[in-house]
């Protein structure tokens, strides 16, 4: 008996309906997929696949969304049809300019009538788009950023420049062992710990009085602001799962950095150098001049689009001012000062995204990253490590430094998150009345089309 091709000897029929509602459900799987790989916070996340599906015509309880850090789940019931998928996240990037493509060309999408293939065409596109700036341009940033930080914290010039080096050192450490595939985790102890030695070594260079501070900012470039914002703002959202599963990723990666520095400072047998004063009392110019550079520095790690470098760059100036002013003048300590300066710059950018179309955290969260404390998280560092020696007074001090550090973490966490946890509902209710009157407009040139076209039939 011959072997006949399936095709010919069973006859089946194929379910056009199914086959579309699969590859919608798919759609809107890639768009959740690229967001979270890029690090939206849940809320955005579900906003913009709600917002595709709303495109491919799935409303309301036809749609149920579930996202966790590694994986999201989709389930769809139109009519007799009842289909749910999962896709998985297999990186985690911080990319604002994909996360901004995204949400923009899903608004594009239903303003300018794209097809399915279209949609899947430009998502491709985002996708492969490389960074908008080049490997030693992003290398750069780090490290001038990390300087800019240094010089807040009280380093002269050419102890700055010692940062930046040391900084630019660590950050293309860490890029080659991405690179290659070393685990994440693993390329954070071995970035802070060369970029801590090579700032160690900095220390026997002349030319600055200053050298012991180039050590307090040289591995800033680690620290997970992204990360640590989303966590909190996904749990205050109510994505307790998500949120659990970020704030355990933050601490992973804050671990790693620790563990690389205080090796780098065992290994060497660095001298606690955590007397330095914490009190800074250099001109406001060089605050703001040193927060700008910071600022935009860090953005050209998280892909932030080029025209709004200056934008961030005053948002770090904006935050750190508003903390060192309400020192000055107010009397508060640096947690609460810290708190003032998120929580303001977080407010101003919840009215700046209309003017410049882009997510509130594109603007925010390179804005303060310089507000990230030095000192106190070595000296806890450093008692830590004297923990065997420490006598009463030593360990106050070191709970104290510990708190300390932990409070300003938070109050920055809290005052970028907080602001966009209160305008959630705003956000929604604007977001419900630009896609209600996108989807009208939409089904109202499809209604007038379909009659023209009935018309030149007509007169054919």
């Amino acid at each position: 008996m011959k072997n006949v091709p399936i095709s010919k000897s069973i006859p089946y029929n194929i379910d056009e309906n199914y086959l579309e509602l699969t590859r919608k459900v798919h759609l809107i799987l890639h768009v959740g997929r690229l967001m979270m790989e890029n690090s939206a916070d849940t809320s955005r996340i579900v906003r913009t696949m709600q917002r595709t599906a709303a495109y491919a015509g799935i409303f309301g309880d036809q749609l149920h969304i579930h996202v966790t850090y590694t994986t999201l789940m989709v389930s769809v019931s139109v009519g007799n049809y009842h289909m749910t998928k999962l896709q998985k996240c297999y990186q985690h990037n911080v990319d604002m300019n994909v996360i901004l493509e995204v949400s923009k060309m899903t608004w594009e999408a239903i303003e300018r009538d794209y097809t399915i293939e279209q949609f899947e065409a430009e998502l491709k596109k985002v996708e492969s788009k490389k960074s908008k700036y080049a490997t030693f341009i992003i290398n750069l940033g780090a490290a001038l950023a990390c300087g800019g930080v240094g010089k807040m914290f009280g380093c002269d010039i050419m102890a700055s420049l010692y940062t930046a080096l040391a900084a630019f050192i660590g950050f293309f450490v860490r890029s080659q062992c991405l690179k290659i595939g070393i685990n994440p985790y693993m390329a954070i102890v071995l970035s802070s710990f060369t970029a801590t030695v090579i700032a160690y070594f900095t220390h026997f260079l002349p030319f600055t009085d200053t050298s012991w501070y180039t050590m307090l900012a040289c591995a800033i470039f680690i620290v997970p602001g992204v990360p640590m914002v989303n966590a909190l703002e996904d749990m205050l959202d109510c994505y307790i799962t998500a949120g659990i599963t970020r704030a355990m990723n933050t601490l992973l990666m804050v671990g790693s950095m620790t563990f690389g520095i205080i090796f780098a400072i065992k290994l060497f047998s660095v001298e606690d150098f955590t007397h330095l004063s914490t009190v800074n009392h250099q001109a406001y110019i060089v605050y703001v001049i040193s927060a700008f550079i910071a600022a935009a520095g860090f953005s050209t790690m998280f892909n932030v689009p080029p025209r709004l470098l200056w934008v961030v760059g005053l948002g770090g100036v904006i935050s750190v001012c508003v903390r060192t002013l309400s020192m000055d003048f107010l009397g508060v300590g640096l947690p609460i000062g810290t708190l003032l300066g998120a929580m303001v710059v977080s407010i101003i950018a919840l009215r700046a995204v209309h003017w410049f179309h882009v997510p509130s955290h594109v603007l925010t969260i390179p804005s303060v990253i310089p507000l990230m404390p030095g000192i106190l998280m070595y000296r806890l560092l450093f008692n830590i490590i004297d923990i065997d020696t420490l006598d009463v007074s030593n360990f106050l001090q070191a709970f104290q430094s510990g708190v300390n550090a932990t409070l300003i973490i938070l109050a920055i966490a809290v005052g970028v998150a907080l602001p966009n946890i209160f305008a959630q509902k705003y956000i929604r209710i604007y977001d419900s009345k630009r896609l209600s009157r996108a989807l009208s407009e939409r089904k109202y040139r499809q209604y007038h089309f379909k009659e023209i076209k009935q018309l030149e039939l007509f007169k054919e």
